[in-house]
């Protein structure tokens, strides 16, 4: 299969979905590898370690004629500009609480898999939880820095990969922490929390939906002046009304009194760590749409194929659907066999590429 690694193209962000050691791995396997000049040059990489790697380094045109374009965040206006129909692009999109970017998307014709919704055996989220684990970490040291001190009280909502990192680096801070899931997240509970906290973790999180909002406008005006919410779950629209997404270069805000944080990609602040631990988590995935043809790995591992928000400009899944306002028309078994000419045994034919 012919794989292209783009490079990223949103502001401030200097992530790479696979780094040299795992193209290698891909090209050893008999894969045509492309990665676009410069994609690895914010971890480290340069354009002669993907070459080593056995990596044809292509410009922006060439990245993106390829069957399936792997890359780390979401598809901005310049990649628009690119994106071929039919094609897979596999990559966190995000689409939940953004229906004009899901319908711009659809509009494309591609097929889109997103990391965010990829499932493992145990019905948790392989590709998202690396990230989650580095932003909950880095909550803390966000918070200490914009404060000036470490935060003495902190209330971490939700008891994932996130909140659990940042529950355990505020304890390791000597911070009292209160750490609320979602089945005891009661107002009245958050409300008590929240008064007394110098810092909220917002680190809620359920495929495909927005985040609840958690933390209404009256009372963080309640909250502690000076006081900090970190909004992890910003790309699912956050848990406080008074949230808006950042970025990187002007990170924080004040409103109602209370200093947000609201970057949505926060582990490209450590660009190299994130780059190795996204590349690890993707390769699995990627070896398997490579070597089988991407219709026939969808069959066969129902993880990976709860990642596909969008099939060939369908919309595959019905939340985002009718959040978007277009038609539910996901991919049948039936279609991705015929796709593939699957045969009684398995084996994929000769249109094993599938996208």
């Amino acid at each position: 299969m012919r794989i292209g690694v783009a490079a990223e193209t949103k502001p401030g962000e200097r992530r790479v979905a696979l780094v040299p050691r795992d193209v290698l791995s891909l090209s050893t396997d008999g894969q045509q590898l492309s990665i676009q000049s410069g994609a690895g040059s914010g971890t480290g990489y340069s354009d002669d370690d993907y070459r080593d790697a056995g990596a044809r380094v292509v410009d922006a045109d060439q990245v993106w004629q390829n069957d399936l374009v792997v890359k780390v965040k979401e598809l901005q206006d310049v990649d628009f500009a690119h994106v071929v129909p039919g094609q897979a692009v596999f990559g966190y999109h995000h689409l939940t609480g953004h229906p004009a970017h899901a319908r711009r998307l659809l509009a494309s014709g591609i097929t889109a898999i997103a990391y965010e919704a990829v499932r493992d055996a145990s019905g948790g989220f392989p590709l998202l939880a690396p990230m989650s684990v580095i932003a909950g970490r880095m909550a803390v040291r966000v918070a200490a820095r914009a404060l000036g001190r470490v935060p003495r009280d902190v209330l971490v909502l939700g008891a994932g990969h996130a909140g659990n990192s940042a529950a355990d680096a505020a304890r390791a801070a000597g911070a009292r922490v209160t750490q609320l899931r979602r089945a005891t997240a009661t107002a009245e509970a958050v409300e008590r929390s929240a008064l007394q906290a110098d810092l909220v973790v917002g680190a809620a999180f359920t495929a495909g939906e927005r985040t609840p909002k958690l933390l209404p406008r009256p009372l963080v005006a309640r909250m502690k002046r000076g006081s900090m919410i970190v909004d992890i779950s910003i790309e699912e629209g956050g848990v406080a009304e008074t949230s808006r997404a950042t970025s990187h270069v002007d990170p924080t805000y004040v409103e109602e009194g209370v200093i947000h944080y609201a970057v949505p990609n926060m582990p490209s602040a450590v660009p190299r760590e994130a780059a190795e631990a996204i590349s690890a988590a993707v390769m699995p995935y990627a070896r398997a749409l490579a070597s089988k043809g991407i219709a026939l790995a969808l069959l066969q591992d129902a993880g990976l194929r709860a990642g596909v928000l969008a099939w060939r400009g369908r919309c595959n899944q019905q939340g985002l659907a009718r959040e978007a306002g277009v038609p539910y028309a996901p991919v049948s078994d039936l279609e991705l066999r015929a796709l593939n000419q699957v045969s009684a045994d398995g084996r994929p034919g000769a249109s094993g590429c599938g996208g």
